[in-house]
């Protein structure tokens, strides 16, 4: 996609974040939701019971009652809402292109037009391992050959060859490149073709993919692999890229052990080894992963004294004794933009406003529940923030059927087989072994889905190296 007015070699300071959001949204899907399709089995599990949302990491808390429910949004408006607040905390912020070397750059998105620096080839090549020749055969061999990375080697007059090594320079006057298997040798060092040969064949001439100054690739396009390449065949050492959002993570608990097993009421944590390298697949600099504990006081020093572009909790967003976010989130004059998502597992996930440039994403403290907080709220706020493009709506029908909410959206973990997605067991809030083994989530509508219904798949990030390609 490119964004009229964008021209090869304009200045890095010439672009903003808001001009590559942009351009990576600029032909938008529809907004990721719940598929259509009649529900046939209805009725939630027991393991979505919103009253056990703190699960192993946080025993015995109870759901918020009252109006909760009626205020909870609803699944893909709460994405949809990331992403406006995303936006406009670009407008805020105003952050500045940066430049990464090459080995730093996948996964950000190009903040200028990679221009060549060079031709490419920067030379007349050889595409191939073999002979090059010169005029009609047939042909007298030099006895030296003309070897990739040397200097330019003499010219061939007419009825000369030389060996040549696949990317050497060509020398001056050669007609033909004649591959190996396309030739023989007689008793006299003479080279015959044993094939038709035709004038240029397996010659790359200079310039053929592209000439210094083209354009190769546009603002907003995202760093994979391939682009690298590209970046460093063309001449760079560096990319002007949008920078990665960075994130503090808060772990929440005084239940939490961060070694050994379980004992005396105390558990380990599962989300402080899990949501960092989750949160640098989704594009973010993790700065600081802080354990502190059932503390409002501490909570609150954390929170006013990050300077984060956003801020992750687990747990504490209920209303229970311990559940120390919301009024942390009041205390400090935070605008709540989402308060509980009909979604299971994470209803009770929220997403808070606390500066114009700065959010807090707060995540049940049950371990598939914070998961699904994660791909619900964070995921579409730090793709906005980091300019990436939105995954392509990716769907695939259920091998199996899968009970649902009565009201809720569920996230269903799904493993890939042949052209259908197979649901997977242990797939309760507190559980990590169904998305262990998973390749996708599955969103399954109010309600349930049959056998053979088409649900929408949320990629995880390693099953496409991090780059948010749909996988089916």
């Amino acid at each position: 996609m490119t964004s009229p007015g964008t021209r090869a070699g304009e200045k890095a300071d010439d672009f903003d974040v808001e001009e590559a959001l942009a351009l990576v949204n600029e032909n938008p899907g529809p907004p990721s939701g719940t598929p259509d399709g009649r529900a046939t089995h209805a009725g939630a599990s027991s393991h979505d019971d919103a009253r056990h949302h703190r699960g192993p990491n946080h025993q015995g808390a109870t759901h918020r009652h009252g109006d909760s429910r009626h205020r909870a949004t609803l699944w893909p408006e709460a994405r949809t809402t990331a992403e406006r607040a995303a936006r406009a905390a670009v407008r805020a912020a105003r952050r500045a292109p940066v430049s990464a070397p090459l080995d730093a750059a996948l996964g950000l998105t190009l903040a200028a037009p990679l221009a060549a620096l060079t031709d490419l080839p920067p030379f007349d090549t050889s595409a191939m391992d073999g002979w090059a020749v010169s005029g009609p055969a047939p042909w007298s061999v030099r006895d030296e050959g003309v070897l990739a990375g040397h200097a330019a080697p003499a010219p061939l007059t007419d009825g000369e060859a030389a060996r040549i090594a696949t990317g050497a320079r060509i020398p001056a006057e050669t007609t033909v490149v004649l591959r190996t298997e396309h030739g023989r040798t007689d008793e006299r060092n003479r080279l015959h073709p044993t094939r038709k040969v035709v004038h240029g064949q397996d010659i790359r001439p200079r310039g053929q993919e592209c000439r210094s100054g083209d354009q190769l690739l546009p603002v907003g396009t995202l760093v994979t692999p391939a682009v690298l390449g590209l970046a460093a065949a063309a001449g760079y050492d560096t990319l002007t890229v949008v920078p990665r959002p960075r994130v503090d993570v808060l772990v929440l608990g005084d239940e939490l052990l961060t070694a050994g097993l379980p004992h005396d009421g105390l558990i380990r944590d599962a989300l402080g080894p899990m949501l960092p390298p989750w949160l640098r697949a989704l594009g973010a600099e993790v700065r600081a992963v802080c354990r502190i504990g059932d503390d409002a006081q501490a909570l609150h020093r954390a929170v006013a004294s990050s300077d984060a572009d956003l801020v992750v909790t687990t747990g504490g967003t209920a209303a229970g004794p311990v559940d120390h976010v919301h009024p942390v989130l009041t205390r400090i004059g935070a605008e709540l933009l989402v308060d509980g998502v009909k979604v299971r597992p994470g209803h009770p996930m929220l997403l808070a406003r606390l500066k114009d440039d700065q959010h807090l994403v707060g995540l049940p403290g049950n371990p598939l529940a914070a998961v699904s907080g994660l791909l619900t709220l964070a995921e579409p706020l730090l793709r906005t923030l980091a300019a990436r493009p939105a995954p392509e709506p990716c769907t695939l029908q259920l091998r199996d059927a899968v009970h649902g909410h009565p009201h809720d959206t569920r996230l269903v973990p799904v493993v890939l087989r042949g052209d259908r997605a197979v649901p997977l067991r242990y797939n309760g809030p507190a559980m990590l072994r169904g998305i262990a083994a998973a390749d996708a989530l599955a969103v399954v509508p109010p309600g349930g889905a049959r056998p053979g219904q088409e649900a929408e798949l949320l990629d995880l990030p390693w099953t496409t190296g991090g780059i948010g390609v749909c996988f089916t």
